[in-house]
């Protein structure tokens, strides 16, 4: 069970169970109303209590996140998960592809991540993505077993306190071989999904690496800093160098998907304050690649 727990000092004696929900343990009002209206969701020393009640030192405030939890409406779907870290607040996955992370509207039948997540934490199950991947994507994801760790990690997702970075296989060897990319990016005229760069979009920065090259492709190291949808993509083809297998902004073939791997994910746990970091290796379908072109033996 998620819970907050809160022992009342000497120097916050006398204040409301409002004031220290929302000035100790940082939740929103939003969140503090939907709790003052549950039966278990705000308990002092066992007994439910209501937002205008005033603590003394030695009192223990408890409060249950998942009573504010509102199930999520996507079906459970069995399907294995390849977890890395898990506690009562966090899972940190590695995604295959293709694999979205919520249904498609166009197709709502196809599994997808937020099923399988439900269906692993069981009834009543809500989904909170962190870090979003395209289909095509593998690699690190953060989800949030509630949504009061889910808006904190939210509020860090684009700045440096919650780094991530990708690998990617590209077409090309991008020149210099290392640099950072400041286009910005916005939607191409007369398409719902395809991103450009265009004058006046929304501002966009990776920095990039060349990590090896080979035979006309490369693997270089991407690190954005913004995160607008398919910025590295977009990013790297404006470069002259699209990630391999990207059929909107380079050319098919090679690989089945744009070959993109988050590979890298480090954050301060919000409650725990452990700082947490984590490595998933390059995919099979991305190696062959490496091992034939790039790298070969």
């Amino acid at each position: 069970m998620a819970r907050l727990e809160l022992a009342v000092t000497a120097a916050q004696n006398d204040r409301t169970v409002r004031s220290l929900l929302k000035y100790e343990l940082g939740l929103s009002t939003a969140r503090i109303n939907r709790l003052k209206r549950t039966e278990t969701g705000l308990t002092v020393n066992g007994v439910r209590v209501f937002t205008n009640a005033v603590l003394h030192a030695g009192d223990r405030l408890t409060v249950d996140l998942e009573s504010v939890e509102r199930p999520s409406s996507v079906t459970p779907i069995p399907m294995e998960l390849d977890i890395l870290f898990e506690d009562q607040h966090l899972l940190i996955l590695n995604k295959p592809a293709p694999l979205a992370v919520i249904p498609s509207s166009l197709s709502p039948e196809e599994p997808a991540l937020a099923g399988a997540v439900t269906h692993y934490l069981g009834p009543g199950a809500a989904f909170h993505p962190v870090n979003r991947l395209d289909r095509g994507t593998t690699g690190l994801m953060a989800v949030a077993k509630n949504g009061f760790v889910h808006d904190r990690l939210r509020r860090i997702l684009h700045t440096g306190e919650f780094f991530r970075q990708y690998q990617a296989v590209c077409t090309g060897v991008p020149q210099p071989p290392e640099g950072t990319i400041d286009l910005p990016i916005g939607r191409a005229p007369g398409s719902a999904i395809r991103r450009q760069i265009l004058p006046g979009g929304q501002p966009a920065q990776t920095e990039y690496r060349l990590l090896s090259a080979g035979g006309g492709y490369s693997l270089v190291e991407l690190t954005p800093h913004t995160g607008r949808t398919h910025q590295l993509r977009v990013h790297m083809a404006a470069l002259g160098c699209p990630l391999a297998g990207d059929w909107l902004y380079g050319t098919e073939g090679l690989i089945s998907r744009p070959a993109l791997h988050a590979a890298r994910l480090s954050f301060t746990h919000p409650l725990t304050g452990q700082r947490l970091a984590f490595t998933a290796p390059l995919p099979e379908d991305m190696n062959i690649v490496l091992e034939r072109f790039v790298c070969p033996t």
